[in-house]
């Protein structure tokens, strides 16, 4: 059955922009919401930032999941309730690492630029979606971010093609599976959606 929740979150919907996953949902709740979310986040960002201009992406080691690891800083804060001045910059700074680490290994393991567009399209279609619907009040369902293994899965997942020497296969996977799961969860849940007038209907005080 197809569920779609057309009640507020009971957060700041900028919680729903982070896209969080399993890791980054469990280090958050060790603070239980106590860790403002900016700051660790910013230090994860510069963190990963410095690896990848100091080439991790292109090692054949361990080393690889370093950027990915600095990251998941910014998971501590994962359970704040991102209602700071600032907080609204969290899911950017979120994005623009994942994306960048991504095509960085892509780029530095030989992985066809298409294909590493695949992927990034996947992403970028996947939190373009996330926003429209938390501004029409359509709520993506809890299970979502977790299927798509969230920021911090997807980056694991290409560390571990890098370190495999399987990162080309790692990128086809990826962009059928995460192209598949957006498309489908997507379309059959702007289908089940009321309408805006039956929206605005029930949300009258009778």
């Amino acid at each position: 059955m197809i569920s779609v929740q057309m009640t507020p979150v009971p957060r700041s919907a900028v919680v729903a922009y982070r896209d969080d996953g399993l890791l980054s949902r469990s280090m958050g709740l060790l603070v239980v919401g106590q860790l403002p979310p900016l700051f660790p986040a910013l230090v994860g960002a510069f963190v990963t930032g410095v690896l990848l201009v100091m080439g991790v992406a292109s090692v054949e080691d361990v080393a690889v999941f370093a950027p990915a690891a600095a990251l998941l800083l910014a998971g501590a804060g994962s359970s704040h309730r991102h209602d700071g001045r600032l907080d609204w910059l969290v899911p950017p700074i979120l994005r623009l690492t994942e994306y960048g680490f991504v095509a960085s290994i892509g780029f530095a393991r030989s992985v066809p630029p298409l294909l590493i567009m695949a992927v990034l399209g996947a992403m970028a279609f996947h939190h373009y979606d996330t926003v429209y619907r938390v501004r029409q009040h359509i709520y993506p369902p809890h299970w979502l971010a977790l299927a798509g293994l969230g920021w911090d899965g997807r980056m694991l997942v290409v560390a571990a093609g890098g370190l495999l020497g399987a990162v080309t296969v790692d990128f086809w996977i990826l962009a059928v599976y995460l192209w598949g799961l957006f498309l489908w969860e997507s379309l059959t849940s702007w289908l089940a959606a009321p309408r805006r007038a039956e929206v605005a209907g029930a949300m009258e005080p009778g």
